[in-house]
């Protein structure tokens, strides 16, 4: 049967890019799928063909890869949106995330030494550009996004000296074995 959208010809990078998709260990198994697809219909396999080759049950899903790859290059490889709720957040507004988790927490102003995640969503919120329905969820997510790891990349505070509220006022406590402690 004649495809209403036969795959263009592939460049020698294009080719050479899906080979290197197609053998990965470590991209997603939809990726590998496609590039295995692509690269079956362009050595003359039909969609159907193609289909059966990378385990999937219908021509139709691989004549729509051939179609976006034809439109959009090796884009297509990757999966889009797979539905659900779209993201609520802009590029902006997560940068404006990330930006608040950057700065070091000010005792006085944010009320803490160290950001947690409940601490960062009460600066968000209480800022004049901030967000007001942020969640900790949401921060959270964006901070996985960036590649941030709570613990390697979180605020301490000095080891051995903390602040503590008396009747008096606050003080500062020091404890003279915190370099025992540390070891």
């Amino acid at each position: 049967m004649r495809q209403k959208n036969p795959l263009r010809a592939l460049s020698d990078d294009e080719r050479s890019v899906l080979r290197h998709l197609s053998r990965s260990g470590s991209e997603a198994a939809a990726v590998v799928a496609r590039a295995k697809a692509l690269l079956a219909v362009a050595g003359g396999a039909s969609y159907t063909a193609a289909a059966q080759a990378t385990g999937r049950r219908s021509g139709d899903a691989v004549g729509r890869v051939v179609a976006r790859f034809n439109q959009a290059g090796l884009e297509a490889v990757v999966p889009e949106h797979g539905g659900g709720r779209p993201a609520q957040y802009s590029s902006a507004e997560r940068e404006r995330i990330l930006a608040e988790a950057r700065r070091a927490p000010e005792r006085e102003r944010d009320g803490t030494a160290t950001w947690s995640l409940v601490t960062l969503q009460r600066a968000l919120r209480c800022a004049p550009d901030g967000l007001p329905h942020v969640s900790t969820y949401t921060i959270w997510c964006v901070l996985r996004e960036a590649g941030w790891s709570w613990q390697r990349t979180r605020t301490w505070c000095p080891t051995g000296t903390a602040v503590r509220k008396r009747q008096r006022g606050t003080v500062t406590v020091h404890d003279p074995d915190a370099e025992a402690k540390k070891g």
